[in-house]
């Protein structure tokens, strides 16, 4: 039934974005309408958690009149109770109700100057308290003045209203609190969005089978995770991945550089329910200006998605940066690649795990990788295992990828891990999709680290430094099939039956020819 109710709210809710599909690209229609989702929700909970500190009284929050005396006081208890709990407030006016009702109406219907201010309540309510940062620009992407909603005001309040009369006929089912069937939808969105987003997707989005391996490798073995960390969160989603392998994440850390994105996630964090002090997100360049508030910290578990061999600086003022230092070669300035890995490995706590998706090049180029990939293997041996993982299974980009797995206290300190899992998926459209079962294989492989013929391989310390510290994976796992054998005394047979039967056609089409009167093709 559970399941039955996710499908529908996620059709409901595809759309009702697909309302704005037409005035706009995939990557702006998704501010709006995750952003007007965002605020129904925040409504929705406000409303519900007023309602229960009014049981008492024998009212309910939308009973109080706020210009009263008596309103007044309510408000400004249920206001500090709120803040503190959840981190926001909203008047009973500013419900996400209250403006689409007034959207539907006939006359007197314009609300585009209300929507604007109450969005900018929100964030101002949370000004002077702890949750001040996580609220603060939220909704800054949800431009309520753009020309794509429409030529003129009306036009673009029409738009606005239609679609928050859309939503508000939804029931996001709050009050079902076994259930996240709203946070599924979510997810389910800003995967369909990162679909139809080409290479920006790749900006916000890890595809969900890719995220599901990532957070069950880092969650091998544990229950409960004191915290976990992305360096390049996205949309928040592959951090949320790690959170349902577990029982509970005491806290969860990311930085990301797009300020659109950075936005995303933190709506992602409250809409599934992650307390604002359970969370700290930072809009930072992870490589060049990593957040201060993270400099000391060591993590139990991360995952990242980084950027494919995106350019950074390599400025000689990072090789006296703690992260690189020890290493003696900075990432090349074209291939960041190992500058994240670098990053990663110095925030990681002892005993603990990451796990980051990367091109297949970092396996084998020469260079500065080489020398880095040397360092991680010889001097740290913190390298665990390598994944290959199939082309074309990441919006934007066809290249084949990879997964490095890395402990700074390996319980298998003399080898290493290989799975080629580059053969194993579905061709869905234009996209190669990992299928349930390979995931699992996937994932079972790694945990039982096991041998199997064409797919694994545990591969001693000794015969990575004897192929010069290069990783490329069909060094190491013998995925060649040989071709049937094939018997020339039999083949020399059958090419005599047919030279034969060849002639006696020949003769034949000569024949037709003459009596044709015309000259033979042979």
């Amino acid at each position: 039934m559970a399941e039955d109710t996710k499908k529908t709210l996620q059709t409901q809710l595809w759309n009702i974005a697909n309302t704005l599909r037409g005035k706009m690209g995939a990557d702006e229609f998704r501010d709006y309408i995750l952003g007007f989702i965002f605020y129904k929700y925040l409504s929705e909970r406000m409303h519900l958690f007023a309602d229960e500190i009014l049981k008492h009284d024998g009212i309910t929050f939308a009973d109080i009149k706020e210009t009263t005396p008596d309103g007044k006081a309510y408000l400004q208890a249920i206001e500090k109770e709120s803040v503190e709990r959840l981190g926001y407030f909203l008047k009973p006016t500013e419900l996400f109700h209250k403006i689409a009702e007034k959207g539907a109406r006939k006359e007197d219907n314009f609300i585009l100057e209300d929507l604007a201010a109450i969005l900018k309540h929100i964030e101002s309510s949370t000004m002077g308290h702890a949750s001040e940062e996580d609220f603060e620009g939220l909704f800054e992407d949800l431009d309520l003045g753009s020309s794509k909603l429409g030529k003129t005001e009306n036009q673009k309040n029409e738009l606005i209203a239609k679609v928050l009369t859309h939503l508000d006929k939804i029931d996001f089912r709050l009050a079902d609190t076994e259930a996240d069937v709203l946070g599924d939808a979510y997810e389910y969105l800003i995967g369909q969005f990162a679909s139809g987003a080409g290479k920006k997707a790749g900006e916000f989005y890890t595809p969900q089978e890719v995220s599901t391996i990532l957070a069950k490798i880092v969650t091998t073995g544990k229950t409960r995770l004191k915290s976990v960390y992305d360096p390049t969160c996205g949309s928040g989603s592959l951090l949320l991945r790690v959170a349902k392998e577990v029982k509970e994440v005491g806290h969860f850390y990311g930085q990301e550089m797009n300020p659109t994105t950075y936005n995303l996630a933190r709506m992602n964090m409250i809409l599934h329910g992650v307390h604002y002090q359970r969370f700290d997100l930072r809009n930072e360049d992870t490589l060049e200006h990593p957040a201060p508030e993270h400099a000391d910290l060591r993590f139990e578990a991360i995952v990242a998605n980084p950027p494919f061999s995106a350019n950074w600086s390599a400025s000689a003022i990072h090789e006296n940066d703690d992260r690189f230092s020890a290493y003696g070669r900075l990432a090349p300035k074209t291939k960041a690649d190992f500058a994240f890995v670098q990053h990663m490995v110095h925030h990681l706590d002892t005993g603990a795990t990451m796990a980051c998706v990367l091109p297949h090049g970092v396996l084998f180029r020469g260079g500065a990788e080489e020398h880095i990939r040397k360092h991680l293997i010889e001097n740290c041996n913190y390298l665990d295992a390598v994944i290959g993982l199939p082309a074309n299974i990441f919006f934007g980009t066809g290249i084949p990828t990879c997964i490095l797995v890395l402990k700074k206290q390996r319980e298998n300190p003399d080898n290493i891990l290989f799975i080629d899992a580059s053969q194993g998926f579905e061709k869905v459209g234009n996209q190669n999709n990992l299928r349930a079962e390979d995931v699992e294989r996937i994932v079972s492989t790694y945990r039982e680290r096991k041998g199997i013929a064409k797919f694994s391989q545990v591969t001693e310390r000794s015969g990575i430094e004897a192929n010069d510290y290069n990783l490329n994976i069909p060094r190491y796992v013998d995925t060649y099939n040989e071709e049937k054998s094939v018997d020339l005394d039999v083949l020399a047979s059958k090419l005599t039956v047919l030279e034969k039967d060849m002639g006696e056609n020949n003769k034949v089409i000569v024949g037709f020819c003459e009596e044709l009167g015309i000259k033979a093709p042979f």
